[in-house]
C-alpha cells in the first residue's frame, strides 16, 4: 500500500511510526525504493542498489531511534561486508570488503536498513559530483546544476524525498557543500567525535569527519548521539559532551556573540544571492537577541588552499599507491581520470618533510581561528560563494590541477577552514538564490562546541523554517 505522506517525515519521524505499530520497517524499505527507481533515472544518486540487503535489515532492525528507516551509505568509507567501495574509481577493485567500519556497525545499531550506496567524484576529490565512471549526480532543484561534491549522491537522495538522511563525509566541505546545494542541513562534526575504524585511525591528518545530510535539525543531532565516540586507540578524542545532542535542540541558545562575514577571506566579493542571504540571517539573528558584529578570522588570503592541496595530493597518491599494492600494478591508460592523474602526480612530489610542515601550518592557523572564537560563539558565513554551480564547470578532463580546481577556488572559500581547525561547522538551508536554487548558511562554533550550533539552529528552524521547501524533483 503506498504510503503517499512517506516524505513528510523526518527520520525519527518515521520511526515512532515503527515503534507504533501505524507503518511497518518493510513497508517503509519498499516506499524508499519505489522513489529509488522514480527519481534515480533523474538525478542519478544512488550507483549502488542493495534492495535485498535493505529488505532482510527491514525485517529485523536494531532497536534504535531510527528503527527501520531507510538509509543510503556514500560509497567512500561507507564499507559494508560483502560490498565494494570504489570511491567513483575506476581504478579501485570493485571487490567486496570485508567487514563493516566502525561506522556502519553504528549506523546498523541505530535501526537503519542500508538500500544503497550514492555517488561520488572519482576518489571525493571535487566540490561536485561528477565521474567518468558513475556520471554525474544531478540537482533536483535544477537538474542542469550541481549536488556539490563529495557527497552528492546522499544530498540529492535526500533532498529528493527518497529517504530522510544519508551518510556522508567531509574532509574540505564534502556534506557542508551538498546540503548547501541541495536544501540541507549538514553538520561537518568536531575531529575525533565519529570514528574511522577499523582500517583508518584518522584520514588526511584529521581533515575528514563523519555523518549525515539531513532535512532537519533534530535528525542530525539524533544521528550523532548514535555515532559519537572514541574508540581504543583513535589518534583523537574529542571533548566530552553535557547530554545528548537532541536534548541540544530542545534547549535555548541564550544570547550568542556572532561574527559574520560577507567577503571570502582574501576580501573579494561573494555573489549577491549570497551576501543577501547572510545578512538576512544576521538580522534575523540580531532580532531573536544575539549581539552580531562583522568581522573575520585572521587569515592570509590563499593560506587555507596553499595548505589543502597539496595535503589532499598527498593523501591522494598514498590511496592510489595503496590500491596499486592491493592489486598488483599502478594506473593505467584511462585507470584514473586525468584531473586525478595530475593531482596524483602533485602529490607524488609532496616530500614527508613537506608534508610535516604543511601540518605544522595547518596547526598555526587553527590555533589563530580559536583566538578568534575566543571572542564569538559562532562565525556566520555563507557555505558557498555562489548558488549551485552548473555541472561541467569543473572538468574532470583537466590534468592540470591548478586550472581546474580555479573555478572551486572562488566556489568554496570557507569550508575546508574547519576541516584544517577541526572545529564543528553547519550548513542549514536559509535563503535560496534568485532563480529558485538553494543557498546555505554555515555557522562554525569552537572546538568540541555542537551543542551551541544544535541549539542556534533550532532556534532558527523555527524563525526561518524550510520544511515546506521542495525541489522540483520530490517525492
Amino acid at each position: 500500500m503506498a504510503f503517499s505522506e512517506y516524505a513528510s517525515y523526518d527520520g525519527l519521524g518515521l520511526a515512532e511510526l515503527v515503534k507504533k505499530g501505524e507503518v511497518s520497517s518493510s513497508e517503509l524499505a519498499e516506499e524508499a525504493i519505489s522513489r529509488i527507481e522514480k527519481h534515480n533515472p533523474t538525478i542519478n544518486a544512488v550507483i549502488l542498489k542493495l534492495y535485498d540487503l535493505g529488505r532482510e535489515m527491514a525485517k529485523a532492525p536494531a532497536d534504535g531511534p531510527f528503527k527501520g528507516v531507510p538509509f543510503l551509505l556514500k560509497d567512500a568509507f561507507g564499507d559494508i561486508a560483502g560490498y565494494p567501495t570504489r570511491l567513483g574509481s575506476r581504478f579501485k577493485s570493485d571487490a567486496p570488503v570485508k567487514e563493516d567500519s566502525s561506522l556502519a556497525k553504528r549506523f546498523r545499531a541505530s535501526g537503519l536498513a542500508f538500500l544503497g550506496k550514492t555517488n561520488v567524484p572519482e576518489f571525493t576529490l571535487l566540490p561536485t559530483t561528477e565521474s567518468a565512471l558513475y556520471g554525474p549526480a544531478r540537482n533536483p532543484w535544477n537538474v542542469e546544476h550541481s549536488t556539490g561534491g563529495s557527497s552528492g549522491g546522499a544530498g540529492a537522495a535526500v533532498a529528493a524525498g527518497i529517504v530522510p538522511l544519508a551518510h556522508a563525509n567531509d574532509s574540505g566541505g564534502s556534506i557542508r557543500i551538498p546540503a548547501s546545494s541541495c536544501g540541507l542541513v549538514g553538520l561537518k562534526p568536531t575531529r575525533g567525535r565519529s570514528p574511522f575504524g577499523p582500517h583508518y585511525g584518522d584520514v588526511l591528518s584529521g581533515l575528514c569527519h563523519e555523518h549525515v545530510v539531513t532535512r532537519t535539525v533534530r535528525d542530525s543531532a539524533a544521528m550523532l548521539d548514535c555515532i559519537h565516540g572514541n574508540e581504543p586507540g583513535d589518534p583523537y578524542v574529542a571533548p566530552p559532551v553535557e547530554r545528548p545532542f537532541l536534548e541540544e535542540t530542545k534547549q535555548k541558545p541564550g544570547k550568542l556573540r556572532v561574527a559574520f562575514s560577507r567577503t571570502n577571506p582574501a576580501g573579494a566579493a561573494l555573489h549577491p544571492d549570497c551576501v543577501k542571504g547572510v545578512e538576512e540571517v544576521a538580522k534575523c539573528l540580531a532580532d531573536l537577541g544575539h549581539d552580531v558584529s562583522e568581522a573575520m578570522p585572521p587569515l592570509k588570503a590563499d593560506e587555507p588552499g596553499n595548505i589543502f592541496l597539496p595535503m589532499w595530493g598527498a593523501w591522494l597518491a598514498s590511496e592510489i599507491e595503496g590500491e596499486a599494492a592491493r592489486i598488483g600494478r599502478g594506473p593505467q591508460q584511462g585507470d584514473l581520470e586525468p584531473l586525478t592523474m595530475g593531482l596524483y602526480e602533485v602529490g607524488k612530489q609532496v616530500s614527508s618533510a613537506q608534508y610535516l610542515m604543511l601540518v605544522k601550518e595547518m596547526h598555526g592557523l587553527a590555533r589563530r581561528v580559536a583566538g578568534f572564537m575566543q571572542d564569538y560563539d559562532v562565525w556566520l558565513t555563507p557555505t558557498l560563494a555562489l548558488p549551485p554551480i552548473p555541472l561541467g564547470l569543473i572538468s574532470i578532463n583537466e590534468p592540470d590541477p591548478i586550472a581546474a580546481f580555479a573555478p572551486a577556488v572562488d566556489y568554496v572559500p570557507f569550508t575546508p577552514i574547519q576541516n584544517l581547525t577541526g572545529q564543528p561547522a553547519l550548513s542549514l538551508p536559509l535563503s535560496m538564490s534568485a532563480e529558485g536554487l538553494p543557498i546555505g548558511m554555515m555557522f562554525s562554533a569552537r572546538y568540541g562546541d555542537e551543542a551551541t550550533l544544535f541549539r542556534l539552529a533550532a532556534q532558527l528552524e523555527e524563525a526561518m523554517p524550510w520544511k515546506d521547501r521542495h525541489p522540483a524533483v520530490w517525492n
